[in-house]
């Protein structure tokens, strides 16, 4: 099963997520082999949350995943999302060459939308945000490169969301 899981900072939380990112690097190496993609979402360069869409045996060991992080642990981020998730493109971050930076973004919704993969985007992933069953449609979410954000923000039929967040991101993951 595959989860997305977005820890967003705390406001001031840089210093602490410093200090904790051996511990988060050594955290993540274990699920290395099963991550679709991965990365920190920015304003500029400050770090304002951190994305992993990570394959999983199931709900419990998703929550595992996100709440026994070593930043977490340490009060680095004000809240997770964690959603069952599905990968519509079939594809890792890995299979997507090309700049390794550009935008998450994130529709919320109550009525399904945008459950196919739109054409005219250069998608890295791409897919529904789902209830732990799989069986309710709770959002979109997308990993795309963009010239600016309201570019990458048209990935969504804005009107089918009650809200849609667009965040600078780039590829993670060792270098």
């Amino acid at each position: 099963m595959e989860f997305f899981c977005y820890h967003r900072d705390r406001p001031g939380s840089r210093p602490l997520r410093e200090r904790t990112l051996a511990a988060h690097w050594s955290y993540m190496d274990g699920y290395a082999d099963r991550m679709i993609a991965r990365g920190p979402t920015l304003d500029g360069d400050t770090p304002t949350g951190s994305v992993h869409i990570v394959d999983l045996p199931g709900p419990a060991a998703a929550r595992e995943f996100a709440f026994d992080e070593p930043a977490y642990q340490a009060g680095a981020y004000r809240d997770v999302l964690l959603r069952r998730w599905r990968n519509t493109l079939g594809r890792t971050m890995g299979d997507s060459p090309g700049e390794p930076s550009g935008f998450l973004v994130l529709g919320l919704g109550e009525e399904p939308a945008d459950l196919e993969a739109p054409d005219g985007h250069d998608l890295i992933v791409y897919g529904p945000l789902l209830s732990d069953d799989g069986a309710t449609w709770l959002g979109t979410a997308a990993l795309l490169r963009a010239p600016d954000p309201e570019t990458a923000r048209k990935v969504l039929t804005q009107e089918r969301y009650a809200v849609v967040e667009v965040h600078a991101w780039q590829f993670g993951g060792r270098r």
